[in-house]
């Protein structure tokens, strides 16, 4: 092993298997999940094969300095030492050697994310003892050139498939199906080939030295922890790139021994639906890899008990006493090597949504959760995945073919093959669906772009469908009756062929694949997950209301738990067939009166609309925001006007029809703003024609009044939109007041009702202490105060801001995740200035960001009254404001 710089009595490498196990569960920042899971296992007594962990400590320092401090190899070569101790082998012997597994470790689970290498410490010499030693040659072989692949591939970046495409044509030779059909000298003839592909593509003989091996693939673990794919899964999963990897050093146990040998992957609950029932797949005379790779069918774990069932009772004793120990459903790998059962990983489960939730549930019912962890074990963005679409139930449709639901939900996309295309298609709004023989882990980023994936090949455990499930995709694996042709861009079912960007549907709960574009629902809260949102309610200090410009909206969210509307744009109300034309006239209208006459028109129907909202949000707080928008936006393009200009003229139509759209043309050219979103918009607008706020004043309060006359308890908040000073709000909301005072004297109704505004310029938040003294609440626009914070537009900034987030200029889209240091930073100054004149002010945002977790607990943790989000958002909203107490409570 190569060292460099000493680094004082740090201890790098921690031991675990036997009574000297140096580590334990708690140890996940240092061990990583895996070495710390394994060193607990041993501490409870359960059949680990030995083995040292090489800390994340040490995975940084080498990334940084390339080389590894003195002490690391002095502790490695001890590990060594003690592992040939406890194994009775020795590494690199001849006549009983000591074979390692090397495998990554992150402090969280990154499943097929980073490498692993098998059967280690095998070369020529070895090889032929193993086979002395254990009487089995074809075994000892079979172990050589599935290492010679590993080390090929993870090691010396040797493309996998140079060897695979070495093997199929072997077993096609010889005329045999599985590479467990191959017999000791085939092996033999593989390996000699192997070694071959080895030397051509890297110019050098494989190394036969076992120390050297070792040393070339802890630092092959080590560099995969920046490859692509683990970049791209960190980025995705928000794993920061400081945690490194640790690498656990196992002595191998063999599944590959003959028909008394297997291995096998295991769930202590059901995965996808979260039901307590053991669940996995197993392999006989096979190596993990195998399980995984979906390269053989693998067989279901209850028949184990019928094929060896002492292994089978060991291993359900093990299970419930690791799911009992964790207190959670736990993710197992085991060996069992000619009868003995060795377990070789436990770790937290990756699950769906449904079982995420059924499970955190469920085990408060059993007693061996409280609520709080169960309100911690459901993240906000599995609530978000639980409320996808599902195949409607109403819908015809054929299913072409059936494989394996390996991960729920239902999606609709262009068929793609390559995770590349996937990923370009997406980037142009296209919804896909990856279809593969099978994914690895390569295509991660195709598979975050694609709406569902579907494979040829693999298992319930296969690479798709465990990554699918953690990301919420729909995932159908097995599906054999498809057959892909790459080289025409097709797949074909029988006699049926899908090209590249024909549409399919994806049934990830039934794994249906359905020709065509099949229409989907989406669920509504119930069962499990109206029990666990209750628990967030008893626990959450922050209200959660909705974003909602419609009854419908209002009644949905309602449902979803919203405790109100946070934001009500009636501007959405104005782009009706039936009231476009009266906004038309409206905005127009050369003087008051012509406008008047026009708002006129439109006052009825404001109060309708208002009536209903009122009605599906009773005895909850509705803040309804007036005109916002610039006037152009309801007005005809000049393009549309010049084209029926232009077909009149054609056809020789009447002149003053003409002479009408040229003088419209011209009033739509007078009202072109350079740049609209800062122009005559908002309290601007109101101001400078204050009988636009007036008739939507009068609307509001007349409907609050008729309503609270039929008895109900109304609560309007009237907020005024886009105030930069505190002038522009006084202005607006003294003739607000007026009209409002004097509807309810005419009613002959008293109604509580509040005047405030949005913040939503920098300016506002920073002269709130003014503000607030004509405020009655402020509502953060957090989507216009991200655009006037940066000076990113809205509408452009997708043109760079994917390419500042690939290249970490920017960790997050601001707009989608608020941007707490800056735009945050103007919130937290609002809320404290506005609190300083008005100490009981009522705060909340309601841009995207009240529906976004972190953005969700920053506002808690700043002192928000509540948060507003769009109606299916609530209840991530409502979960995420329980989880911010709890985390405050755990924090302080």
């Amino acid at each position: 092993m190569h060292g460099g710089n000493s680094v004082a009595d740090n201890k790098f490498v921690y031991f675990f298997g036997n009574e000297e196990t140096e580590g334990k569960n708690s140890m996940k920042d240092l061990l990583g999940g895996k070495g710390a899971n394994l060193a607990e296992m041993a501490n409870l007594g359960i059949p680990v094969p030995p083995g040292f962990t090489i800390t994340t400590e040490v995975c940084l320092l080498y990334l940084e300095r390339g080389v590894y401090p003195t002490e690391v190899i002095d502790q490695i070569n001890n590990a060594i030492l003690k592992l040939e101790k406890v194994t009775g082998k020795k590494f690199g012997d001849n006549e009983n050697p000591l074979l390692i597994s090397v495998r990554s470790g992150a402090r969280v689970s990154m499943p097929g994310m980073m490498d692993t290498v098998l059967n280690l410490g095998l070369n020529d010499n070895t090889v032929a003892g193993l086979a002395k030693k254990t009487g089995n040659e074809r075994f000892a072989y079979d172990s050589y050139r599935r290492f010679l692949t590993m080390f090929g591939d993870v090691v010396l970046d040797i493309q996998h498939h140079k060897f695979e495409s070495v093997l199929s044509e072997k077993k096609q030779k010889l005329g045999v199906v599985l590479d467990t059909d191959l017999n000791a000298d085939a092996l033999k003839e593989l390996v000699e080939t192997f070694k071959s592909i080895i030397r051509d593509e890297t110019g050098k003989e494989f190394p036969q030295d076992p120390r050297k091996q070792l040393q070339m693939a802890i630092d092959a673990v080590f560099n995969s922890w920046n490859n692509q794919r683990a970049i791209t899964y960190r980025r995705l999963n928000q794993i920061p790139g400081e945690w490194g990897t640790a690498v656990n050093v196992q002595s191998m146990v063999y599944g590959n021994m003959g028909e008394t040998s297997g291995t096998g992957v295991a769930f202590t609950r059901d995965p996808a639906t979260g039901d307590k029932r053991f669940f996995g797949e197993y392999l006989m005379n096979a190596q993990g890899e195998d399980v995984v790779a979906g390269i053989r069918t693998p067989e279901p774990i209850v028949t184990l008990e019928n094929t060896m069932p002492e292994s089978y009772s060991k291993l359900e004793e093990i299970y419930k006493k690791l799911e009992n120990h964790f207190s959670d459903m736990q993710d197992i790998e085991f060996t069992i090597e000619e009868g003995k059962l060795f377990m070789l990983q436990t770790r937290a489960g990756k699950r769906t949504a449904a079982a995420a939730l059924k499970i955190a549930v469920d085990m408060v019912n059993e007693g061996l959760i409280d609520k709080r962890t169960a309100l911690m074990r459901v993240s906000p963005e599995q609530i978000d995945r639980l409320l996808h679409p599902t195949i409607d139930s109403q819908a015809e449709y054929e299913v072409l073919a059936t494989g394996l639901p390996a991960s729920p939900g239902a999606a609709v996309g262009k068929v793609v093959f390559t995770a590349e295309h996937a990923e370009e298609m997406a980037k142009n709004n296209e919804k896909v669906i990856l279809v593969r023989t099978e994914t690895s882990p390569e295509d991660i980023g195709g598979m975050d772009a694609a709406q569902g994936i579907l494979t040829v090949r693999g298992g319930m455990t296969s690479h798709a469908a465990v990554v699918a499930r953690g990301m919420g995709k729909p995932c159908v694996a097995g599906c054999g009756a498809v057959s892909i042709d790459l080289s025409s861009s097709t797949f074909t079912v029988c006699d049926v062929t899908v090209n590249e960007g024909d549409y399919v549907t994806l049934d990830g709960t039934t794994g249906a694949l359905i020709i065509g574009e099949v229409g989907l629902t989406t669920p509504t809260v119930s069962g499990e997950l109206d029990i666990l949102l209750s628990w967030a309610d008893e626990i959450r200090e922050m209200g959660v209301r909705t974003n909602a410009d419609t009854p419908h909206d209002a009644k949905v969210a309602r449902e979803f738990g919203a405790e109100g509307i946070g934001l009500c744009r009636t501007e959405h109300m104005f782009f009706g067939e039936d009231r476009i034309p009266a906004v038309r006239d409206m905005i127009l209208a050369e003087d008051t009166n012509v406008r008047k006459a026009a708002l006129d028109k439109l006052l009825p129907m404001q109060k309708e609309d208002f009536i209903g909202i009122f009605k599906a949000m009773e005895g909850y707080p509705v803040t309804i925001r007036l005109l916002d928008p610039p006037l152009h936006e309801f007005l005809p393009k000049h393009e549309e006007l010049a084209d029926k200009l232009r077909a009149l003229e054609a056809e020789g139509g009447s002149s003053k029809d003409m002479e009408d759209i040229k003088r419209l043309m011209e009033r739509v050219d007078s009202m072109v703003e350079t740049n609209p979103m800062l122009g005559h918009r908002g309290c601007r607008l109101g101001i400078t024609y204050p009988e636009i706020y007036k008739m939507q004043v009068q609307a509001i309060i007349e409907a609050a009044c008729e309503l609270k006359s039929g008895g109900m308890d109304i609560v309007p908040e009237i907020m005024i939109p886009l105030v930069s000073h505190v002038n522009e709000l006084g202005s607006a909301k003294k003739d607000l007041v007026e009209v409002a005072e004097s509807v309810m004297v005419e009613n002959g109704v008293k109604l509580d009702y509040l005047v405030g505004t949005m913040i939503e310029l920098p300016r506002a938040a920073l002269t709130a202490d003014q503000i607030a003294k004509e405020a009655e609440f402020f509502s953060f626009g957090t989507n216009d105060l991200t655009q006037t914070t940066f000076g990113f537009s809205r509408d452009d900034a997708g043109k760079f801001l994917p390419f500042y987030i690939e290249n970490s200029i920017l960790a997050n889209d601001p707009f989608a995740v608020l941007d707490q240091e800056g735009v945050g930073e103007l919130v937290r100054i609002g809320i404290e200035k506005g609190r300083s004149t008005r100490p009981d002010l009522k705060i909340g945002i309601c841009g995207e960001h009240g529906g976004e977790p972190s953005s969700v607990k920053f506002g808690y943790n700043i002192g928000l009254n509540y948060v507003s989000c769009s109606p299916f958002r609530v209840p991530i909203a409502r979960l995420s404001a329980a989880q911010a107490v709890i985390e405050k409570q755990d924090n302080s």
